[in-house]
């Protein structure tokens, strides 16, 4: 078979809003206009650019990315609705790219937003089965069930046997969640920035073994955006080259045999993690034992330790060695999650993905001042989905050299926005938005008092 030449991809710009605790539910419109404007903002674009939109979510009905999109214009592109679990976001990101290298077009606008119900994932069709009900059937008769979520017992599951195999200890899982939640404090889009001692993470309540409540990601109600441009459409804007960010290596792996061989690590994905974080490296020319800066899928502090272990970050077995050792915060070997990950960040589904490239793109754009991981020149970002689908992609600054930091003035002059978006959670202007939505055609009716209330928010 004939390989076509593939068109470089970049992202462009980025955008993110605050995740909320269910409890305190934004409507989903004003969630995604505030994303949507930022990013347009932030690689300085009207939406009358965009060729092509993607929006991914989990939980909501069909044609969802109609609804937020048409708030931006009404331009007629074709517009794709994406659920894959967990790993929506980043799936959108490699349709983008997919879609970019393929030349069906040359900039395309990702949405990811989720609004989520209290408390542990579980399934919103009892008339029908559940499509990972074979997994969690496998789950029943090699581990056993309890009154934990679902969840929490499948990765808790995978946590026990990594220290029945390796020596990891309950400390050991522990600690990935202290260092998580201490990198949050930096990070102004994080859900909860509260710091913790490690005695704090193993006294809080035990949800199933090892995994204490702080080592859990919460749900979410968020949004994020990230736009990705071919580039033809980059040279044709010369002005915009610094700040964008090439998408060096990416890719998407779904189960294999190994899903159901007994393993409880095999059992949430490692496969298919390994063999995503493989090829994508591979793509962008990237040893793992070189990423410095990565932001991992940890739903749980049990899947960081086994998807370390799945990417090649460790040796074989060693991953318990590298927490150990101080090597997943700075100071250490590679930044494992600057912006907090999922366990303190916050996980609207269908965002998650889309927020790991923003924290990504910051970080290699050296405007993440506040938590920035020095001296990179390439970033790694792991998003995974049961049932199931794991995405790696590789990020690196398009001009080839390592970040440096750009303080937030300087920033300020560049951003779109008036301000760092990478340290300062804020909004917009009225002007602003004015100057993103489409010029020619562009709804009224469509937006509706979106903008006001997010104006009221502000």
């Amino acid at each position: 078979m004939t390989s076509v030449p593939k068109v470089p991809a970049y992202v462009l710009g980025v955008g993110l809003t605050n995740p909320l605790l269910p409890t305190k539910q934004a409507p989903i419109l004003i969630i995604l206009l505030q994303a949507g404007i930022k990013a347009l903002l932030d690689a300085h674009l009207n939406y009358d650019d965009v060729d092509l939109g993607v929006a991914c979510y989990c939980f909501g009905d069909s044609t969802c990315g109609q609804r937020v999109f048409y708030q931006f214009g009404m331009t007629g592109i074709p517009i794709y609705n994406v659920n894959n679990n967990c790993s929506t976001g980043s799936t959108g990101l490699h349709i983008a790219r997919t879609m970019v290298q393929g030349g069906s077009a040359h900039c395309v606008l990702v949405v990811g937003f989720e609004k989520m119900e209290r408390g542990s994932l579980g399934s919103h069709w009892p008339d029908r089965e559940d499509p990972i009900g074979t997994t969690g059937m496998m789950m029943a008769e090699t581990r056993g069930l309890t009154d934990a979520p679902g969840p929490s017992q499948m990765f808790g599951n995978a946590g026990r046997e990594y220290m029945e195999k390796y020596g990891a200890t309950a400390e050991d899982f522990a600690e990935i969640a202290r260092v998580n939640h201490a990198h949050s404090a930096a990070n102004p889009y994080s859900q909860f920035r509260n710091v913790y001692s490690l005695e704090d993470i193993l006294a809080a309540p035990m949800i199933h073994p090892p995994l204490t409540k702080t080592q859990c990601c919460p749900t979410s109600d968020g949004g994020a955006a990230a736009i990705v441009v071919s580039q033809a459409f980059l040279d044709a804007r010369p002005h915009l080259k610094s700040q964008a960010v090439l998408i060096a290596g990416q890719c998407m792996a779904t189960d294999t045999l190994s899903l159901f061989d007994r393993s409880a690590i095999n059992l949430i994905g490692y496969e298919m993690s390994q063999r995503a974080g493989k090829a994508a490296l591979a793509e962008a020319g990237v040893s793992a034992k070189d990423v410095r800066v990565c932001e991992l899928h940890d739903c749980f502090s049990a899947n960081e330790m086994v998807t370390i272990d799945a990417l090649g970050l460790c040796e074989p077995g060693k991953a318990h060695e590298m927490v150990r050792a101080g090597d997943i915060t700075y100071g250490g070997r590679c930044v494992i999650n600057p912006s907090g990950g999922l366990i303190s960040k916050g996980h609207p589904l269908g965002a998650t993905g889309v927020a790991q490239c923003a924290e990504l793109v910051w970080q290699l754009r050296g405007w993440a001042n506040t938590r920035l991981v020095t001296g990179v020149s390439a970033a790694l970002q792991h998003n995974l989905g049961l049932g199931g689908a794991a995405v790696c992609t590789v990020y690196k600054r398009a001009d080839g050299r390592v970040n440096e930091e750009v303080g937030s003035e300087a920033v300020a002059e560049v951003s779109g926005v008036g301000y760092n978006p990478a340290v300062e959670a804020r909004g917009f202007t009225r002007a602003q938005v004015d100057r993103v939505r489409s010029r020619k055609h562009r709804s009224e009716w469509a937006l509706g008092a979106t903008q006001r209330n997010v104006e009221a928010r502000f």
